[in-house]
């Protein structure tokens, strides 16, 4: 049954989005992106609100920031529109904000990057200062996003042996973010993309009058296969307090040594705090295990190769937006399953916390 709620493009999953948001009597808005999709449809970050404009308790979920990891995360939404979970936090005076396709063009292309090779939860940062030096990444850019593409054994070969040499550096590690090279994995950007300006204004629009808002961001592509891990960033001592208490022990801080999730600066939800200043916010990310870590970083290697080659053979292109797709989608009833039970559970544990909260 939970394999029902995951689609097969980002057309359909937004069409999906859009009507289960309709008649469960959600606001809708669309935020309609520039650009076009895969298909040559319209792309946008639609938002659905259940709930009163004015509570003072919101309660946040978004999906897609990258790109095909929207496969989950809009299931993970619709499952949501679909239970009385909805109805028990609308009852208990939380609003519920549900986010879909953060970065639609991603989603649609099959591309964890945006139109310009953003790595979005890299980009939510002052640009009014430069963006964090990454000596780690500068180490090995060139192994990573080669000039041909399958990459050579040579190649191949010499990045595993760099990899392993730079095992256990986290501050910062090589998915941390740069700055410096647009073709390469992790691009910060060098100025808010249009998903920044798009969640900013959705996020002041809806939270900047509450009192508190929850937030989970949903994500795909790190741990241990079908794995929820619930991420907390860097945040103060009652915040993090707070989150364990909502979320259980098993929270992990992101920035200790045993998280899935590298030390990153310019996250998504970090723009909660700058575009609704006095609102308590407790953000978290749910990160979930898809496959092996060298394949997933093999299919980012990929992705930022095409990145760099628009003209390559459409068949060399074909193959690696599969593989992208498969990094941060298992298209498995299993995994499906596994998604799903551990969304519920934690959404469940975050509308008991904003309730209890006074």
């Amino acid at each position: 049954m939970s394999a029902t709620f995951f689609s097969a493009t980002y057309r359909e999953a937004r069409q999906r989005f859009l009507e289960a948001a309709r008649k469960a009597g959600a606001a809708v808005d669309a935020h309609v992106h520039p650009l076009t999709g895969a298909e040559g449809e319209e792309i946008g970050t639609d938002t659905a609100l259940l709930g009163a404009a004015d509570a003072d308790k919101l309660f946040i979920v978004s999906s897609g920031t990258h790109g095909p990891e929207g496969f989950s995360g809009s299931a993970c939404q619709l499952a949501l529109l679909n239970d009385e979970l909805a109805c028990r936090a609308t009852d208990r005076g939380i609003a519920l904000l549900l986010i879909h396709a953060v970065n639609p063009f991603g989603f649609s292309h099959l591309k964890r990057t945006n139109e310009d090779n953003i790595d979005l939860n890299r980009n939510f940062n002052d640009f009014s200062t430069p963006y964090p030096d990454n000596p780690v990444y500068e180490e090995i850019h060139d192994l990573l996003v080669p000039a041909a593409w399958p990459p050579s054994a040579e190649n191949e070969n010499q990045l595993a042996a760099a990899m392993a040499r730079l095992v256990g550096r986290r501050a910062p590690g090589i998915s941390s973010g740069q700055a410096r090279h647009p073709d390469g994995l992790f691009y910060s950007g060098t100025g808010p993309a249009w998903s920044n300006r798009t969640i900013r204004r959705i996020v002041r629009k809806h939270g900047a009058n509450c009192r508190h808002i929850a937030w989970i961001d949903v994500h795909t592509g790190l741990g241990p296969y079908g794995h929820g891990e619930k991420i907390f960033g860097h945040h103060s001592d009652a915040t993090l307090a707070r989150a364990l208490a909502w979320w259980g022990s098993d929270l992990i801080v992101s920035t200790a040594t045993e998280s899935v999730s590298p030390r990153t600066t310019g996250h998504i939800t970090g723009c909660a705090p700058e575009e609704c200043p006095g609102v308590a916010i407790t953000p978290s990310t749910l990160e979930y295990g898809t496959l092996p870590s060298p394949q997933v970083r093999r299919a980012l290697r990929g992705e930022a190769w095409l990145a760099g080659h628009p003209d390559a053979p459409a068949a060399v292109s074909a193959e690696i937006r599969r593989a992208v797709r498969d990094a941060f989608y298992v298209d498995a009833d299993d995994w499906k399953g596994m998604i799903l039970g551990q969304f519920r559970a934690f959404a469940l544990q975050t509308i008991n916390g904003l309730a209890a909260e006074q």
